[in-house]
């Protein structure tokens, strides 16, 4: 894309470039923010009505098996129905898209909007980070090509991703490492330059989100005696086996799909994974239900509570109910699942080997997970450094993250084909 140029033939200055969309930015940023707020808070109304007054107000036990399945199995219908009858079929299959794509038909955004409530209220094991950034995108690209058709529509995708980036960490900064590592835009102007708006957008997204509800990643374990060359291998070693427990879930990925698949209707496919969800919900209990972010700070600050082999219960069980969820046709993103899996991983490292302080195995391993899976080493970095509040692991974690990611480098993605004749759409 060559520079822009005035009237004389000359190169528009960055400034006059970028002032006037300073403030539709910042508009971007904000309206983003209260999307996502939004979508959180009908579905914690939807969870406590579903999981505490409808079941108390029964006489049943809302923790129960039967009520666990029974919730799960219906909700998978429900999603079905929606996938199967609402118009643009909720957007495309969650399998085939990867974190940020092209932008939906505006008719296909109250079906996934219903979609992605749905699931985080009653407990499928995804995030809203896909179909909140696929929603915001279509809303906003929408808006903006009708009321500054002058704009890029890409530069539309870019800001609102950007900003539910950062409505979702908190903090411009994931933005901007996600954007960089996608590098969208002329290769030939300088990286800041591009990235002046989006930072924008992503804070007004951040700052929105802080205020409103003080979203925070962040967990409470003991502090980093600071780093040391034992420190280097142990954290190599546990990111390894992150990378490999990450590439075990891309790898049974299209496996999982395929059996799904199998069942072609939207009802079936949906519905039976809501009811293996609803046994895996059984088998594992609270803590592998829902999107994770709430039950790894469960998880962190009662890990006392749980010994190795309910450790591995746990990971093992919040994997399959992931490969579950993502593969049959639930709406939603996969990285705060991930994220619960990787802190629960550090947690069993450390564990198992009491001379590795707590907080590098649990970051080592979050890295390593999230490496294997996103393929986006920055934004892994950070989101350990977030999940971990402590920059001395920093210079350990950019060494460990080496061996893990010439691991990962040039395996699949945790993406499928997409069906040519699918009905979702």
């Amino acid at each position: 894309m060559e520079e822009e140029q005035d009237e004389a033939g000359g190169s528009v200055p960055l400034a006059r470039r970028l002032l006037p969309l300073v403030v539709p930015a910042l508009l971007v940023g904000v309206g983003a923010a209260l999307v996502l707020l939004a979508v959180e808070a009908v579905a914690a109304l939807l969870q406590e009505w579903v999981w505490t007054v409808v079941p108390d107000a029964a006489g049943i036990d809302g923790e129960g098996a039967l009520w666990t399945v029974g919730v799960l199995t219906l909700t998978g219908v429900a999603v079905g129905l929606v996938v199967w009858k609402a118009p643009g079929h909720a957007g495309p299959e969650p399998a085939t898209v990867e974190l940020v794509t092209e932008p939906l038909e505006p008719r296909a955004v109250p079906g996934m909007l219903i979609t992605v409530v749905l699931a985080l209220a009653c407990g499928v094991s995804l995030g809203p980070e896909n179909p909140v950034i696929a929603v915001n995108v279509a809303l906003i690209y929408w808006a903006g090509r009708r009321l500054i058709p002058a704009m890029p529509g890409q530069a539309w995708v870019g800001l609102s991703t950007a900003a539910t980036i950062g409505a979702l960490f908190s903090t411009p900064v994931a933005a901007a490492l996600l954007l960089s590592e996608m590098a969208a835009g002329d290769r030939d102007e300088p990286l800041w330059d591009r990235l002046v708006l989006p930072l924008v957008a992503a804070g007004a997204a951040a700052v929105t989100t802080h205020v409103l509800a003080g979203h925070a990643l962040s967990l409470s374990l003991p502090p980093y005696p600071g780093p040391s060359a034992g420190d280097v291998l142990s954290g190599s070693v546990i990111a390894l086996v992150g990378g490999v427990v990450g590439l075990a879930l891309v790898y049974a990925f299209p496996v999982v799909t395929g059996w799904f698949r199998r069942l072609r209707h939207p009802v079936l496919m949906i519905g039976t994974g809501g009811l293996v969800l609803g046994l895996l919900g059984v088998l594992g209990g609270r803590l592998t239900m829902f999107k994770g972010l709430d039950e790894m700070g469960e998880l962190a600050a009662h890990s006392s509570d749980f010994g190795v082999g309910a450790l591995v219960v746990i990971i093992v069980v919040r994997m399959a109910a992931l490969l579950t969820a993502a593969s049959c046709g639930f709406r939603g993103g996969r990285i705060f699942p991930v994220l619960f899996t990787g802190v629960a991983l550090g947690l069993l490292a450390a564990k198992l080997v009491p001379a590795v302080p707590v907080s590098l195995a649990v970051a080592s391993a979050v890295v390593g997970i999230l490496a294997a899976v996103t393929r986006l080493g920055w934004l892994s970095l950070f989101i350990a450094v977030t999940v971990v509040p402590d920059l001395g692991l920093l210079p350990v974690l950019c060494l460990a993250v080496l061996p893990v990611w010439l691991l990962v480098s040039g395996r699949p993605e945790m993406v499928v084909p997409a069906e040519p004749d699918s009905t979702h759409g």
